[in-house]
This record gives structure tokens, C-alpha cells and sequence, in this order.
């Protein structure tokens, strides 16, 4: 359990005050006005800038807080190495490595007080630390990223009540250098001898990594990195000759290199720090003298996107059985006398179907093949009889797998049925107003064959009504039953709405086309029916979000949300979701006014194989204000 100095910091977290840069071509000179206290400074290793002017300088065996005019306010005994923070209220929580132990120590910092507080140190890391850097979330959450000498690396939660590993990574080995852009979530890294790296520093973000500088041949880099520093929508990387700064701005998705500056011989830089300036960007470069001021021109990069909001799930569902990419696609069954009773239903392309309840506790499980999407309705009339249906896609024979669901909840298998489909896809049912039930089931090459499900002598099958092409892959649909609208998303170009009703035909209409909002692949559609209108809710795959429309013309944009980090409960949040299902049923607690279901592509805290995840309809609604 973290003491109370530390929640305090962690509760409090704020950004430092944004900096802002002057516009202007690029060059390098001695400030004549600094804005450091220099002389205070000399024998620091490391340092960063705190709020109100202050400084934390870190020296061979202790730790040193100065405020703005160079006289010491606190020390704290600690031999340590690497030094990285994020402000909060009251001054700022820093993290050292502490140089005896071998261990990440997070450090209080009063600037108020002028007091610094050693807090409760991490767990002895699995591996010995060469690189370390802090990261703040769009939740506001902070994290800590652990580099190895070989290349292991570990990102850590820190939360209120203790520390969680969130995810294990692969990091260029012998990193020395780290730093996080906590605008941009981007996590930069020096590779000895060979250049800077940037890879997603959000957990949930897909691991890859893209080039930022690098060494000759590959780049202009004419010597290996050293010391790293963000800049708003940049980096500044020191070469580890100590002769040479570069100034990289981030454009289109792209690294561009400035014009590299030599720096004056008597420098022979080591390392480098932001000095705080409200009209130009000022760095410190540590060499043969001390520390020394350096003036640059930047640019400062255009104002990104308005974040989107990010909620909390409630629940997780227990991971399913099989690593990779295996879960997919829910669907939700609400018991017919207590809700509370409802069970979920999931998807394992490996293994089969899965059915959890509403504390994600898995309660059944179908081992029938590689089946990829389900939906399912309940007291549909065939033959004369109720029953409450699930349909799946099985890839393994390019068959429909049909199950009943008895009140309890319990499901069992009652029928197999060819699609004569070459590669089986996605589902989505549809209860006419008439009675009965059919299904529109797709095929990767666009394709949809709409059939009617039929009950004979106990027998199930299928008659095909008529088919539907798309130009390319589609998977998920939906069917809005009390208005007989098919929703089809296409994967790379949009999602597209026509009538149910085979016997009413009416052309395709494009609803939303991938673009700014709606970003590829567009995966999971379902339709949440409340008491003053519809919504459509669909996965935007591409950029981690779920979109909100109006379910009717001119199914007008609502807004979307990310799903994040519950710390509290220990789930992780989500990305990558293929499948999702909704219900506004009263299933109580949470989720008194429905629930949203979805799969995650990457479990983490800890890392392990997929599931999905439980978000409360209400916070959904009061994110994006819907009536």
C-alpha cells in the first residue's frame, strides 16, 4: 500500500504548463538572459525544470531542490542515476533509479514546502535497469517504462494503490535513453551506435516502432544518440560525440530532420535539458563546464484533434482459452426473469463459443470449431414454438452453427447449416415483424446471402432469399428489427444501410465513409434501442474508438469514446476490437440502464490471451450527452 504523500501526487496529476515556441528559422547561441540559475547548478548530472521556476538537480549521492533563484531549498541523500518526472499540484512526482539497490525510487517533490520525500520504491525489477522514463496517459494516468541492457522492458502502472505491470515489451538492447511525449503518447528510445526510435506509449496502442533519426548511412545522424528531449510536436536528440544537436519535427506522420547545429568545441556535450521560456525554446547542454544555456528556433507543430473521452469498463470477462488472436465477436442474452442472470456470449475463433456472466466469470463453453462471429435473438416463433437462437459462423466448413439457449441461459447445438459460401465471415440476425427468423451471413469477398431459418419435423435448416454485394471484405452487420433496416460495415470504405425486407429491395446507401471519424477497418455494429431514439455503435478499428450515430436518417454523428484503464478494478482497457454487441436492458447495478460489450485485442495487466470488456451504457450517455 502506497503511503498518503503519493496518492496526493498521483491524485493531483497535471501537466506541466504548456511551452510555447517562437516560429522562426533554426539557430543556435548563448542566451543573454538566462532563465536557469546556472551557477547553482554545476555539479548536477541531471536536472529538470519544476513549476514556479524551481529545479530538481540530481548530484553523485543526493538529490537537490533550488527554487528560481538558485538557493537550495531541500536535499535528500540517494545515490542515483536517471532522473525523470511529471508535475502534479503541489510540485512534482519524480522517479531516480536508485544506484544501490538497482531499483526504480519515486521521489516527492514540495516546491510549496520546499520538502523532498523518498516514497515507497517499486518492486526489484526482473532484469538490471540501463533506461527509464515516466508517461502520463490521456486518463491522467502514470506510468513508468523500464529498459534492460538486453532489451527487456516492462511498462508499470502507478496507481493509488501500488504499482501494476501493465505489459512487457522488446526494446532496442543497451538503451541508455528514453523519453515519453505525453502529447503525442509517443515513446522515443536510443539505440547505441545506430539512432532514436518512436513506439506507441499507450498499452493499448498496436506495438510497432518508426525511425526518427539515424546514424549514417541510413540517416544524417553522423555519430549514435545520446540524451533525448520532446519538443511540442519534435524531439531534440544530442549525438553522443558531444559536437552536434538535431531538431526533428513530426509532419504527416513523418520524421523530418532540421538542419543539424554544431555546437562550440569548449561544449562537448553529455546530455541536455528543456529550460521553461514563454516565447522560444531554451536547452540546457551539460559538457566540459557545466551547464550551459543554448537559445533554438522552433516551430511550434499545429494544435492536434480534441482527444476524445475515455471511459472505464466495469467488468472484464475471464481471458479465453487460446493465445493470438482468438477472441472476437459477443453477443448479449438477457434472462427472461432476472436480468441479472444475463449471460454473454463470446467468441473463440480457436476453440468455439463461450458464455460468461455479468461479472465476466465464464460459465459454458462449446468446443465446436473456429467459429468468428455470433448474434442471437430471443422468442422467435418457428413451427409453432419459442425459442430463444444463437447463430454463428463456423470457418472450419463455411457453415452456420445454430444453438438454443434454455431460460437458465444454458446453450446447446442444434443444427449445422451450409452457406455454400467459399470463406464464411461475418452474421447478423433479423426477426421480422411477421414472425420467424433470418440471417444475412457474409463472405471476405463481399458477398451476403440472405436466408430464412426453417423448422420442420424438428429439423432446422435454411432457405436462401437473395444476395447482396459489396465491393470489397465486409464482416460486421446489424439488422434494426423495428425498422427493418440492414446496417453493412465495409471494412476499408464505410458502413452502408438498405431494407431487411427481401421483398421490399431497396439500393445501398452510404451512412458514414472511412475518413476522419471513421477510421479502418470498421469491425463490430450493434444498435442500442432506448426510450427516445436508436443508436448505432460501431468499432473504428483504426484509431482504438467506437462511434456513435443516430440509427435514423440522417443517422446524424453523436460522437465517439476510447475505452481505458480501470486501476481500480485492474482492467486494462481496449484496442483493436473486432466484434461488440449492446443491450439496454436493466441488468441492475452499472448497467441499470443497459451495457456494451467488447473484444479486446490486446490483454494486458497482465498480458495474456483476449477478452472483452463490460462499459456501462450510462457513462456512454453522459460522455457524449445523449438523450
Amino acid at each position: 500500500m502506497l503511503s498518503h504523500p503519493f496518492k496526493r501526487s498521483l491524485t493531483y496529476l497535471a501537466l506541466l504548463g504548456p511551452l510555447l515556441w517562437a516560429g522562426g528559422s533554426a539557430s543556435s547561441a548563448p542566451s543573454r538572459q538566462p532563465a536557469a540559475p546556472l551557477a547553482a547548478m554545476v555539479d548536477a548530472s541531471a536536472l529538470m525544470a519544476l513549476p514556479q521556476g524551481s529545479w530538481l538537480l540530481q548530484q553523485k549521492n543526493s538529490l537537490r531542490l533550488i527554487d528560481a533563484n538558485g538557493q537550495q531549498q531541500a536535499t535528500l541523500a540517494l545515490r542515483s542515476k536517471q532522473l525523470d518526472l511529471r508535475a502534479t499540484t503541489d510540485g512534482a512526482l519524480a522517479m531516480v533509479l536508485d544506484a544501490d539497490h538497482g531499483r526504480p525510487q519515486a521521489i516527492r517533490v514540495d516546491t510549496r514546502s520546499g520538502q523532498l520525500q523518498a516514497l515507497p520504491a517499486l518492486p526489484d525489477p526482473a532484469f538490471g535497469i540501463e533506461a527509464m522514463c515516466l508517461y502520463r496517459d490521456a486518463q491522467q494516468a502514470l506510468h513508468l517504462f523500464l529498459i534492460g541492457k538486453d532489451g527487456q522492458a516492462e511498462q508499470w502502472l502507478l496507481r493509488d494503490s501500488g504499482y501494476l505491470l501493465l505489459r512487457r515489451l522488446a526494446l532496442p538492447p543497451g538503451s541508455e535513453h528514453c523519453r515519453v511525449d505525453d502529447a503525442s503518447h509517443t515513446l522515443f528510445v536510443s539505440e547505441p551506435g545506430f539512432g532514436v526510435w518512436a513506439y506507441n506509449a499507450d498499452g493499448e496502442d498496436v506495438p510497432q516502432r518508426q525511425p526518427v533519426l539515424l546514424r549514417q548511412p541510413y540517416g544524417p545522424l553522423p555519430a549514435g544518440p545520446a540524451a533525448l528531449a520532446p519538443l511540442p510536436g519534435g524531439l531534440a536528440v544530442l549525438s553522443e560525440d558531444g559536437q552536434t544537436l538535431h531538431l526533428l519535427q513530426h509532419q504527416r506522420q513523418q520524421w523530418r530532420a532540421l538542419p543539424a547545429h554544431r555546437l562550440p568545441q569548449a561544449v562537448d556535450a553529455e546530455t541536455l535539458a528543456l529550460a521553461p521560456h514563454p516565447s522560444r525554446l531554451q536547452l540546457l547542454l551539460r559538457g566540459k563546464n557545466g551547464w550551459q544555456l543554448h537559445q533554438q528556433g522552433w516551430r511550434k507543430a499545429a494544435a492536434g484533434a480534441t482527444p476524445l473521452p475515455v471511459l472505464q469498463p466495469r467488468h472484464q470477462t475471464e481471458p479465453v482459452a487460446r493465445l493470438g488472436d482468438a477472441a472476437d465477436d459477443p453477443a448479449i442474452w438477457v434472462h427472461p426473469g432476472d436480468a441479472s442472470q444475463s449471460r454473454v456470449l463470446g467468441t473463440n475463433k480457436k476453440q468455439g463459443l463461450l458464455a460468461y456472466d455479468l461479472q465476466g466469470r465464464q460459465q459454458q463453453l462449446l468446443e465446436v470449431g473456429r467459429i468468428n462471429n455470433v448474434d442471437l435473438r430471443q422468442r422467435v416463433m418457428l413451427d409453432g414454438q419459442q425459442h430463444d437462437l444463437a447463430l454463428a459462423t463456423r470457418r472450419d466448413d463455411n457453415t452456420l452453427l445454430l444453438f438454443g439457449i434454455d431460460s437458465s441461459g444454458r446453450i446447446s447445438q442444434l443444427a449445422s447449416i451450409p452457406t455454400g459460401l467459399d470463406e464464411v465471415y461475418g452474421v447478423c440476425l433479423y426477426q421480422p415483424p411477421q414472425g420467424g427468423l433470418e440471417a444475412f451471413v457474409n463472405d471476405k469477398d463481399g458477398r451476403y446471402l440472405h436466408f430464412r431459418i426453417t423448422l420442420a419435423g424438428g429439423v432446422f435448416g435454411a432457405q436462401r432469399l437473395r444476395q447482396l454485394q459489396l465491393a470489397s471484405q465486409p464482416e460486421g452487420c446489424v439488422v434494426d428489427d423495428r425498422n427493418g433496416r440492414l446496417f453493412i460495415g465495409e471494412e476499408k470504405r464505410g458502413i452502408w444501410v438498405t431494407s431487411a425486407d427481401a421483398a421490399h429491395a431497396t439500393p445501398l446507401q452510404l451512412v458514414m465513409p472511412v475518413g476522419r471519424q471513421l477510421v479502418a477497418d470498421v469491425e463490430g455494429l450493434a444498435l442500442y434501442h432506448g426510450a427516445a431514439r436508436s443508436y448505432l455503435l460501431v468499432s473504428s478499428q483504426g484509431n482504438n474508438s467506437y462511434l456513435v450515430l443516430e440509427a435514423s436518417p440522417p443517422y446524424r454523428y453523436r460522437g465517439a469514446f476510447r475505452v481505458g484503464i480501470n486501476a481500480g478494478a485492474g482492467i486494462d482497457g481496449t484496442s483493436e476490437t473486432d466484434g461488440l454487441d449492446v443491450s439496454s436492458a436493466d441488468f441492475g447495478g452499472p448497467y441499470r440502464h443497459g451495457m456494451l460489450v467488447v473484444q479486446d485485442g490486446y490483454k494486458r495487466m497482465p498480458d495474456g490471451p483476449q477478452n472483452f470488456k463490460y462499459i456501462a451504457w450510462q457513462d456512454i450517455a453522459t460522455a457524449l450527452a445523449l438523450d
